[in-house]
């Protein structure tokens, strides 16, 4: 018997996107299959909606919005399957697109998490921004992807269509065997959304266990279904999380200067965005300094397994940001590794 998945799309007054990509979910494709919805206290008629249309579901409701992290742990405590996915309610996906992934799983002990290919759903030549062909980091953590490094967005010729291990699954399609998922804790509810995937499969990495990302299959993200980028919120998450990671997974002789050093490089941002009138995202980013600064010392107790950042496989030895912006070297196949 094929193992048991568990399909768990978390949704927060998405009833619109429930509308429009559950049918392809519920066509999926494979034999040990549960599909439940996990709700975080919405406020639409999305219940209502799922009781309607589809009965066959399961739904688990939180009692208030506990996030993207805290509203995937309070969920998945609830289910019982070999494999979580964490799936998006913004993804459209095809029939055959599981197996082949856990297929890739169960071929070794040691692999963790795992995702498939990721295409923009509304383009689908083109990638994803939000993991694209397996995620990545630099020296000083900053995030990019097999087919997307910051704003540039490449067409998929094929060009990442091998079978690779990366550094970070994207949270948008996101496989991960439950046993694991419950060894470490499954994801830091107090990094609340955003990046919260990239510290889960640190954690994993400096535990020793693989992620991969199977391009054997491909799904398709429409991407900012509940935060776009648009809004200071998320550039608040994104730049407090960031320095959250580093000083919670690099060990203590790599993070504090790389900290430091990755503070000064958010100061262009910060000016960047002040020469373009964006006050309220230049503010985000004095707000993700100070509370990372104030919330050291509880970081500090989160800490457990550390190993040197240039052990790991995904990690681009450079500083992406020189290599991006003063190199222009703008696609993923022409880095130097």
């Amino acid at each position: 018997m094929e193992p048991s998945v568990a399909v768990v799309i978390l949704n927060w007054n998405g009833k619109s996107w429930l509308e429009r990509f559950l049918p392809s979910v519920v066509q999926t494709n494979y034999p040990n299959l549960q599909i439940i919805i996990g709700d975080n206290a919405s406020t639409d008629d999305s219940i209502s909606f799922l009781q309607q249309n589809y009965p066959q579901l399961g739904i688990i409701e939180n009692d208030k919005n506990y996030g993207f992290a805290g509203g995937y742990n309070h969920i998945l405590s609830r289910v019982t399957a070999d494999y979580f996915v964490l799936l998006n309610s913004d993804v459209e996906v095809p029939a055959n697109w599981i197996k082949p992934v856990i297929d890739l799983m169960e071929s070794h002990v040691k692999i963790a998490v795992a995702q498939p290919k990721l295409k923009w759903q509304l383009k689908k030549t083109e990638f994803e921004y939000a993991g694209a062909a397996g995620g990545f980091i630099d020296l000083f953590a900053y995030p990019f992807c097999r087919g997307r490094i910051f704003d540039t967005v490449e067409t998929d010729n094929g060009q990442y269509s091998t079978t690779a291990d990366i550094f970070w699954a994207s949270g948008a399609a996101f496989f991960i065997k439950s046993s694991i998922w419950k060894e470490v804790g499954g994801l830091d509810a107090d990094l609340f959304a955003h990046m919260e995937e990239i510290d889960l499969c640190w954690r994993l990495k400096n535990l020793g266990y693989r992620v991969v990302c199977c391009t054997d299959t491909e799904v398709y993200h429409v991407g900012g279904g509940t935060l776009n980028a648009n809004n200071p919120y998320k550039t608040y998450l994104n730049f407090r999380n960031n320095l959250i990671i580093m000083q919670k997974n690099l060990p203590k002789s790599e993070a504090y200067s790389r900290i430091f050093i990755r503070m000064c490089l958010d100061l262009l941002a910060w000016l960047q965005f002040l020469i373009k009138g964006k006050f309220a995202f230049a503010f985000s980013i004095n707000k993700a300094h100070w509370h990372f600064l104030t919330q050291i010392g509880i970081t500090s107790k989160k800490r457990i397994t550390q190993i040197p950042l240039f052990q790991h496989t995904g990690v681009y030895s450079e500083s992406i940001v020189w290599t991006y912006f003063v190199k222009k070297i703008k696609k993923f196949n022409d880095l130097k590794w």
